[in-house]
């Protein structure tokens, strides 16, 4: 797979603690897959501030360069990736899930594959083999489960957690490391100047009681899958009865109080 060409976006991130910029931790796993899979061809493409001290932390990874398309910090970087993307040869994008900064929706990936028209395989793991065009990807399904995917060249990717995790960055390499800026049309993007940002909270998770004595047991126990006995299905109902069944189950479940 070394004749693939592979892009991979990368953000700056933050501590969760400090706050301080650092590399992405999403996006770090992607620059390592980017790396497994193209080695010294991996393009690495950042949209925003060319010199943001936090980027040479991917270089440290052992890229030589960083391609930085140049804007100011509330602009739009969707439309300056698609014309990028568009005219360049590359067969694989990967991106992060979620950026650690700014909106942090996780919108990207989804309106990259969109407005490009290609596919894109959401928490792949790794990338099998790329025969005649077509890749066999390992894509990440909850509770540690995967599954095989077959995609058509080009495509996107985002990855999480189950992507490998990235190497340390030394520092020797960081600072040879290039970020190399172009210029590029600035778009405004008024919905992020007009928004109001605040921290995001983690939602609470239900705890389930294990009542397992033995280690085995418990492991069982924390990889089965949820079976859910107490709904009920609603069938040629009228309006009023399916919202008064979905009224209830929304107080018996905490929502509305």
């Amino acid at each position: 797979m070394t004749d693939l060409q592979v892009v991979t976006l990368v953000s700056v991130g933050a501590h969760p603690t400090s706050g301080r910029p650092r590399r992405a931790e999403q996006d770090a796993r992607a620059v390592e897959l980017g790396l497994r899979l193209a080695g010294e061809r991996l393009q690495v493409l950042h949209a925003g501030d060319p010199q943001q001290e936090a980027l040479r932390a991917y270089l440290g990874m052992g890229l030589d360069q960083i391609n930085v398309l140049e804007q100011p910090a509330h602009s739009d970087a969707l439309p300056v990736l698609v014309d990028y993307l568009a005219d360049s040869s590359a067969q694989l994008v990967l991106t992060g899930s979620q950026a650690e900064t700014g909106e942090g929706s996780g919108m990207l990936p989804y309106l990259l594959a969109e407005k490009l028209g290609w596919p894109l395989v959401v928490g792949l793991a790794a990338v099998e083999t790329v025969e005649n065009g077509v890749a066999q990807v390992l894509q990440a399904l909850p509770r540690g489960q995967r599954r095989r995917l077959q995609v058509r060249l080009p495509f996107v990717a985002s990855v999480d957690n189950a992507a490998p995790t990235a190497r340390q960055s030394a520092f020797g390499p960081a600072r040879r490391g290039v970020l190399s800026a172009e210029e590029v049309e600035r778009v405004a993007d008024p919905l992020f100047a007009s928004a109001q940002l605040q921290p995001a909270k983690p939602r609470p998770k239900r705890l389930k009681v294990i009542k397992a004595k033995t280690g085995a047991e418990r492991m069982k126990a924390a990889t089965a899958k949820a079976s859910g006995g107490g709904g009920q299905v609603l069938k040629d109902v009228s309006p009023e009865v399916g919202a008064e069944a979905i009224f209830k189950l929304l107080l018996d479940e905490g929502v509305l109080r």
